[in-house]
């Protein structure tokens, strides 16, 4: 029991204080309104499914969506980059967010798409080493935000947060619960060295 007690312990110091390095870390980085949001070349879309299982619209989807479409009308950003997960055929969901924001009047030419975004680590290393982006917007909820500018932060990337509405419910509790957990393999990650998964040729945004 007292063995128990004690790992138990370590556990929740562990979680607790990769919660309070990375919310602290992100303090003064992040904005909710276009109007006080400095201006980047580029915005990087966190990507995420669309569809839930029961065929619904995903939430964190659509808001991201609607951000970073208020952030590029508003002229703080002048390029979209889409990151997210092409890992398997009939599942993509950088083309998913582009032909939305095709449709929300995002020109086309203004759209660039990563499709080896497969996890945050992957996505905010590679707009730097494939993409040429030191210094970025990154778009996507609150809570994701944090951790993603904790890596640009680690990977020497200057980097804001435009924050996404968030989502409440019984899905919302389960995300934010699996975030608590994502944030500590954010410091095993970066103690044992993990790069992404694949990078590649460079890809100029112009």
């Amino acid at each position: 029991m007292l063995g128990f007690f004690i790992v138990s312990l370590l556990i929740i110091a562990v979680i607790y204080f990769s919660n309070s390095i990375i919310e602290n870390n992100a303090e003064g980085k992040l904005f909710n309104y276009t109007e006080n949001t400095p201006k980047n070349k580029v915005g990087l879309l966190l990507g995420t499914v669309k569809y839930l299982f029961d065929g619904r619209i995903n939430l964190y989807y659509q808001f991201r969506l609607d951000a970073a479409v208020e952030l590029y009308k508003a002229g703080k950003i002048d390029f979209i980059l889409v990151s997210g997960d092409n890992g398997s055929k009939g599942y993509d969901e950088p083309t998913d967010f582009k032909n939305d924001l095709i449709e929300a009047g995002i020109p086309e030419n203004k759209i660039y798409l990563d499709y080896a975004g497969f996890r945050t680590l992957d996505s905010v290393v590679r707009v730097k080493e494939v993409f040429g982006q030191p210094s970025i917007t990154i778009i996507s909820q609150k809570f994701h935000n944090e951790r993603a500018l904790y890596l640009a932060q680690h990977f020497e990337i200057e980097a804001i947060g435009f924050n996404a509405k968030g989502v409440s419910g019984k899905k919302a509790l389960k995300i934010q619960l699996r975030e608590y957990l994502a944030r500590v393999k954010v410091f095993v990650d970066i103690l044992l060295g993990v790069d992404p998964k694949f990078l590649g040729e460079p890809i100029e945004i112009v």
